[in-house]
């Protein structure tokens, strides 16, 4: 049953890391924002990227670093 438990949560950190990496190559490339694919992924990571973007220090430059955090 532990064993059962432990994959259980390993493989969703292991997907939740999978969307944010999906997500930060989305953001080098152009898409569309209104694709429903691309909604879903911005649902399921922002809840988790969200909290520590406002925790971090404002950088100048545009360039996000949560992703690098929450992974």
């Amino acid at each position: 049953m532990n064993i059962l438990l432990y994959t259980l949560i390993n493989n969703a950190f292991n997907l939740l890391q999978m969307l944010i990496l999906v997500r930060v190559v989305l953001s080098w490339v152009p898409h569309n924002p209104y694709n429903q694919l691309i909604q879903l992924l911005y649902q399921v990571t922002e809840p988790i990227l969200s909290p520590i973007r406002e925790t971090l220090p404002v950088q100048s430059g545009g360039i996000d670093f949560s992703p690098i955090v929450a992974f």
